[in-house]
């Protein structure tokens, strides 16, 4: 079963992988796309609060810890 963490990096993967994409080809949005990834991170960065994590976490759970 996935957790919030490993499927919010996945889905981070994704979303940089589109925006690779649509710059590639030379569309605007590819930027916008990326620019949104890179402020996100440095929100979850500087507050230690990720909205993907939080939202993911309701509907599959965190990730258990082995420690």
């Amino acid at each position: 079963m996935m957790c919030a963490e490993k499927l919010q990096r996945l889905m981070m993967a994704g979303v940089i992988a589109l925006s690779w994409f649509l710059i590639s080809i030379g569309s605007v949005y590819g930027s916008i796309l990326l620019g949104f990834v890179v402020v996100m991170i440095v929100v979850w960065a500087i507050t230690d609060f990720c909205p993907s994590i939080w939202v993911l976490s309701k509907l599959f759970g965190r990730c258990k810890t082995s420690c």
